[in-house]
């Protein structure tokens, strides 16, 4: 049965990444015992996916994985890994195999692997490394967190200035194995071991043998500082269209190289945690657990329930006018709804303009006027709607004005509220990420309800 399954999955599996079939197929192999069956199966699959397969299975089956066939769990299987997972994978991987893994590995891949281990964890994978990547891991670690220092790889092809490209060539043939596994330019250093620009393998092999080095720099050389924070290098390359740079220490010397693989894995970081943190649930993954995933999410479960409490107070306020217009009570929702909606449309763009940098000081008062006119038009035109339709159902042209009116208030102060509540709170050093969506639904809720709430006293009573 279980041969069946697998030779289906070879035959059908034509896409990328795992299917269905495949984890069944895992699933059986585990449950017989067949270790020779389940290194077939792994054996065709990316480190990505292989990865993917041990974090959809449960604790027990993740073992047995690894005690069947633990060969074919290699340092870029563990690189892939959720961090949750990557410790319970380490404890159970044998030390041979778990040494074989990790020197297989360029520095900044076993930086990544250990940073966030637990400590035996961590001596368990620097102790399986020769002395002098020992070494160069441990200074890596010595740097900041979130650091170039932590992102860049210590494997670097230098060459001094006064090289010319036959120098460069006959270099790179006679020490083919010391070179970096992948590499995309040559970084030219003065006596001092300073970068003074680099020449890409392109450039250097399209060229004559006897014209300098010098002679073919990039313009797009930058030299990144050790202890520059890894968001700010992973903007600069996107932002310079970068593929790799240098890093420099506090002198300015060549320290390591930073490629442009891993500043776009932190740039896709950056993207997800904006993104889960605007709804909340902070850097959780599916493979949490229940404890872990509760004491992530009520903090701010807890502050919705605060913002929710002082909007029932503003609706408090006006009981004696609900009670006379029960009609209020069923349009209050849509005003604050729309409010709700119109200022986390502005939030969104806003943190996300002020992740990249395109919102600044010197442009924000123009996107402040313009998310205003955004929720004055829009706010207008659903007043109308709106309106159109308070008349037509409850036969109250004033209410139909209420709610017209208090429409537009609110659509206005939500595209306000949208931009500054971020802007103010990036100015005081607090992630807009994070902090932003409750300050802006309170903002929402509460002038909503005192809008339409307030407006209704006045004009109906």
């Amino acid at each position: 049965m279980a041969e069946e399954i697998t030779e289906q999955v070879e035959r059908e599996d034509d896409g990328y990444g795992l299917d269905n079939r495949t984890v069944a197929a895992v699933r059986l192999a585990v449950a017989a015992g067949d270790g020779p069956r389940l290194g077939a199966l792994l054996e065709p699959l990316h480190a990505a996916d292989i990865a993917d397969l041990l974090e959809q299975m449960d604790s027990g089956h993740r073992r047995e994985i690894l005690l069947l066939d633990p060969s074919h769990v290699d340092g870029e299987v563990l690189s892939e890994l959720d961090d949750s997972i990557r410790e319970e994978v380490i404890e159970f991987l044998p030390r041979n195999v778990l040494a074989d893994a990790v020197r297989d590995l360029e520095s900044d891949d076993v930086v990544d692997l250990v940073e966030d281990l637990e400590e035996p964890q961590q001596a368990a994978i620097l102790d399986a490394l020769e002395d002098a990547d020992r070494v160069a891991v441990e200074q890596a670690l010595s740097y900041p967190e979130y650091s170039a220092g932590r992102l860049m790889q210590r494997e670097v092809v230098a060459a001094p200035e006064h090289w010319n490209v036959g120098d460069a060539i006959d270099y790179l043939r006679s020490n083919k194995k010391k070179l970096p596994e992948e590499f995309y330019h040559i970084i030219v250093v003065d006596p001092r071991m300073k970068p003074v620009g680099y020449v890409t393998l392109g450039k250097l092999l399209s060229t004559k043998r006897s014209v300098p080095l010098t002679g073919i720099l990039e313009d797009s050389f930058r030299a990144i500082p050790v202890t520059q924070p890894e968001s700010e290098v992973a903007y600069a390359f996107n932002q310079y269209h970068l593929i790799s740079a240098p890093v420099v220490d506090d002198e300015g010397r060549l320290v390591g190289m930073i490629t442009i693989d891993d500043a776009m894995i932190v740039l896709d970081e950056e993207h997800e945690e904006d993104i889960m943190r605007l709804a909340g649930v902070g850097e959780g993954s599916l493979s949490d657990r229940v404890i872990e995933t509760t004491k992530r999410r009520f903090p701010w479960l807890f502050v919705n329930l605060i913002t929710a409490i002082l909007a029932s107070l503003v609706i408090a306020q006006f009981e004696a006018t609900i009670a006379q217009f029960v009609a209020l009570a069923v349009l209050m929702p849509i005003v604050a709804s729309m409010g709700g909606n119109a200022g986390t449309q502005s939030l969104t763009v806003a943190v996300r303009a002020i992740a990249t940098k395109d919102l600044t000081g010197s442009n924000v008062w123009r996107v402040v006027r313009r998310e205003a006119l955004v929720g004055l038009v829009n706010g207008s035109i659903f007043a109308l709607v709106m309106g159109v339709i308070g008349i037509l159902w409850f036969g109250t042209p004033m209410l139909g004005v209420v709610i017209g009116v208090a429409m537009v208030v609110n659509l206005v102060i939500a595209g306000l509220a949208g931009i500054l509540v971020p802007v103010a709170l990036d100015r005081f050093g607090v992630d807009p990420a994070l902090a932003s969506g409750a300050f802006v639904t309170t903002v929402t809720d509460v002038v909503g309800f005192f809008a339409f709430l307030g407006l209704a006293a006045v004009l109906l009573l």
